[in-house]
C-alpha cells in the first residue's frame, strides 16, 4: 500500500482550519484523486488552547513554524500564516532549502518575494504551489498557467477582492455610503477590523501582480502595479453610473502591448452588459483574453475557509500525483523582463463629477480647462439647480491621456466655484 502523503500545516486560522476540514470531510474522494491518502501529521500555530473547530489531537505541534520545516516526518509544508515577511517567509524559505515541497495561500509573499522563492524551488527541484493565493476557490492560477498555456495572452482583468466587491454592491443595492457599507461588511466578517489592505487596493494589487507574471511570462513585479482603492467612491457616483449604463467595480487590469506591460488596480466604470459587471457580493471573477481561445471568464468565491481550503488541497493532490509545473509557468531563465508601461501613459475615457456653485459661467470655466488640455467631452449632465447649494455636474470625456487629465484636474480643483475635490473614475470598455 502506498504511504500517505504527510502534511505539516503552519497557521490554523480560517485557511489552515479550512484545509484540515476539506481533507477530513472529503478524505475518500481526495485519496482516489491523489492516488494515495493525504494526512496532516504536524501543525504550527501560536495558541495551543484556542478552539478552531477542528481536532488537532495526536498531531505533532511546533510553536516555531520554521522548526516544522525540519520535521523528518513531513513531506509537504502548507503555509497559511500570511504576510510577506516574518514567520511565513522564513518557513517557506527553510522548507524549500530543505528540499520540501510547499503549498501556500499567501498572495503577499508570492507577489513580493515570488521571484526569489521560485528560483530557490527550481534550484532544489521541488514544487512551490500557490493556487489559493489568487481568487480563493477559482482555479485562476491553473487556468492561466496551464489551461491557457498555448495562448499568447493580451489582457487579464479581475474583481480580485471580495470585501471591496461586497461594499460596492451594498452601496448600489441599498444606497449606502462607503463608511456604512464598510461597517456592515465588518459586522458580517467580510472585512477586517483594519480594512486598509482591502479597501485601499493592496490585496487586489498583490493578486494582479501574480496574474500578470503568469499571463505574460515575466518576473513578478508588485512594485510596478498602480494602486487606488475605493474610499473615494460615493453613493452618488454609483447612482450616476447606473444612469449612464455602468457599474462601478474595483478592477485589477494587466495588459501586454507593444510598449510593454501595464498593471493597475483602481475603481472602474464597467458597461452594465459586460459579464464582470454582474459579479456581485463577495464573489471574485477573472477574465483572460488569449489569441486563440478568445475571452475566458471565471467566477466564484474568492475567500473563506471552504473555497481557499479547496484550492490548497488541489495543489496537494498535484504534488501527491507528481505533477510539477514551474512556479511561473516556465523556467526562470525563460522569463522575460518586459518593460513596464507607467500609469501616466494610460489613455481612455473618464467620468468626472464636480460639486459646483450653480451660477453662470461655471461650466464654461471647467470646459475651458479641459479644452486647454486637449480633452473633449462626450456628454454632460447637471443634477439639480439651486444657487444656494452645491449641485452635481457630471462630465464624460472621450478618450484622453492620463497625464492630460491629471493636469486638468489640478486646475479644475482650484476653481473657486468647485466646492470639493473632483471625483474621477476611469471608464473601461473591456
Amino acid at each position: 500500500m502506498t504511504r500517505p502523503l504527510a502534511i505539516g500545516i503552519a497557521g490554523l486560522g480560517t485557511v489552515g482550519a479550512g484545509v484540515m476540514t476539506v481533507l477530513r470531510d472529503n478524505a475518500d474522494l481526495i485519496s482516489a484523486r491523489a492516488g494515495r491518502a493525504i494526512a496532516v501529521t504536524a501543525v504550527s500555530a501560536r495558541d495551543r488552547t484556542r478552539d478552531r473547530g477542528v481536532s488537532v489531537a495526536g498531531l505533532r505541534w511546533y510553536d516555531d513554524p520554521v522548526a516544522l520545516a525540519a520535521d523528518p516526518g513531513v513531506d509537504v509544508i502548507v503555509e497559511c500564516i500570511g504576510g510577506s515577511e516574518g514567520p511565513a517567509r522564513a518557513l517557506v524559505e527553510a522548507a524549500l532549502a530543505a528540499g520540501r515541497p510547499v503549498v501556500t495561500a499567501n498572495k503577499a509573499l508570492m507577489a513580493t518575494h515570488g521571484a526569489a522563492l521560485a528560483a530557490l524551488a527550481e534550484q532544489r527541484g521541488v514544487p512551490l504551489a500557490f493556487e489559493a493565493a489568487v481568487a480563493g476557490g477559482i482555479p485562476a492560477i491553473k487556468a492561466i498557467r496551464e489551461g491557457l498555456a498555448a495562448n499568447r495572452l493580451s489582457r487579464v482583468t479581475g474583481i480580485l477582492n471580495g470585501t471591496c466587491n461586497y461594499i460596492l454592491t451594498s452601496m448600489r443595492e441599498k444606497g449606502r455610503e462607503f463608511a456604512e457599507a464598510l461597517a456592515e461588511a465588518q459586522r458580517l466578517g467580510y472585512a477586517e477590523a483594519d480594512p486598509a489592505m482591502d479597501v485601499d487596493g493592496t490585496d487586489a494589487a498583490h493578486k494582479l501582480a501574480i496574474l500578470a507574471a503568469l499571463a505574460f511570462g515575466r518576473p513578478v513585479a508588485f512594485g510596478d502595479v498602480h494602486v487606488e482603492g475605493i474610499r473615494g467612491v460615493s453613493a452618488l457616483d454609483i447612482r450616476l453610473a447606473d444612469d449612464l449604463g455602468y457599474r462601478i467595480k474595483l478592477l485589477g487590469i494587466a495588459r501586454c502591448g507593444e510598449n510593454g506591460i501595464s498593471t493597475r488596480v483602481h475603481p472602474c466604470m464597467v458597461p452594465a452588459a459586460h459579464p464582470i459587471a454582474h459579479v456581485d457580493g463577495v464573489f471574485n471573477a477573472v477574465v483572460a483574453e488569449g489569441d486563440f481561445v478568445g475571452r475566458v471568464v471565471l467566477e466564484g468565491r474568492g475567500a473563506g475557509a471552504g473555497p481557499t481550503g479547496s484550492a490548497v488541497v488541489a495543489d496537494l493532490i498535484d504534488i501527491a500525483r507528481g505533477r510539477h509545473t514551474p512556479v511561473w509557468g516556465a523556467a526562470e531563465a525563460a522569463l522575460q523582463p518586459v518593460a513596464t508601461v507607467p500609469m501616466s501613459a494610460h489613455s481612455g475615457p473618464y467620468y468626472l463629477r464636480l460639486m459646483v456653485v450653480d451660477r453662470p459661467g461655471v461650466i464654461a470655466d471647467v470646459t475651458g480647462v479641459l479644452r486647454d488640455h486637449g480633452i473633449s467631452l462626450e456628454s454632460m449632465i447637471q443634477r439639480g439647480r439651486s444657487p444656494a447649494e452645491a449641485v452635481a455636474v457630471v462630465l464624460v470625456t472621450h478618450e484622453c491621456g492620463e497625464a492630460a487629465m491629471s493636469a486638468a484636474l489640478e486646475r479644475i480643483a482650484a476653481l473657486d466655484a468647485v466646492l470639493e475635490p473632483p471625483a474621477v473614475i476611469r471608464i473601461e470598455s473591456l
